[in-house]
């Protein structure tokens, strides 16, 4: 004979919880039949009495699975369900290309920033480089015209400055590569400009760089040594 959960309980006398946990201890013997759980029980182990009034109420209780009506799943349904399915990925791949295309779109902006900016530091770069040739083109014409056999002597016996004549702004360090100076000269007189950058005008600062205007400032004192 085979009871139900509830059934095993009310004739037992015992805890649906106690039931559930000697079927998990396999203290019980148990089937499994379309998700319901029944317990197996002997006859003996049951009184005769008991053993009628089980049967009585087996026989008078409806069974379920001829109440409950099963539903009837038709084409149209499994159709419908499909074409819902297929609205929705359709939705989602709509999402996705548009995400595709604004992420495409935001690269080629940076791109182009990019190139942009690549392109202005070369011309500022350029620029620069025209002026620093056109200066030492200046002074090799300045020195070729005005240089003789008692001038040409160190410039450390001299202590004389080479002045620029186009009277552009040219950069500390690359002036400082036109003297005849040695290594320690050029940090020593590198340093006294960015100890004085800060509260002297003639030192012009731009873009973490030194420049020296000879067109307007003197800049004897900062250049000796």
């Amino acid at each position: 004979m085979r009871l139900t959960v509830d059934e095993y309980c009310k004739y037992f006398k015992m805890s649906k919880e106690m039931v559930t946990s000697k079927i998990r201890a396999k203290k019980l013997n148990y089937i499994i039949e379309e998700g319901n759980t029944y317990i197996i029980v002997t006859r003996e182990s049951l009184e005769r009495d008991k053993r009628e009034e089980i049967h009585e109420e087996k026989e008078n209780t409806p069974r379920d699975d001829k109440q409950i009506a099963r539903p009837t799943i038709t084409v149209a349904t499994v159709l419908a369900l499909y074409q819902k399915e297929n609205n929705f990925l359709k939705n989602k791949i709509a999402q996705l290309e548009t995400k595709i295309d604004k992420l495409i779109d935001d690269k080629e902006q940076m791109l182009r920033a990019e190139r942009d900016k690549i392109e202005q530091i070369y011309s500022s770069k350029d620029a620069q480089l025209k002026n620093i040739l056109e200066l030492v083109n200046k002074k090799m014409q300045f020195e070729q015209e005005t240089t003789t056999i008692h001038e040409v002597e160190s410039f450390n016996h001299h202590n004389k400055m080479v002045h620029p004549h186009n009277h552009e702004i040219i950069e500390l360090k690359e002036y400082l590569k036109l003297l005849d100076l040695k290594s320690s000269q050029r940090k020593i007189i590198k340093k006294r400009f960015l100890d004085a950058y800060d509260n002297d005008v003639r030192v012009i600062h731009k873009d973490g760089k030194l420049y020296l205007d000879f067109s307007k400032y003197d800049y004897s004192d900062l250049l000796a040594y």
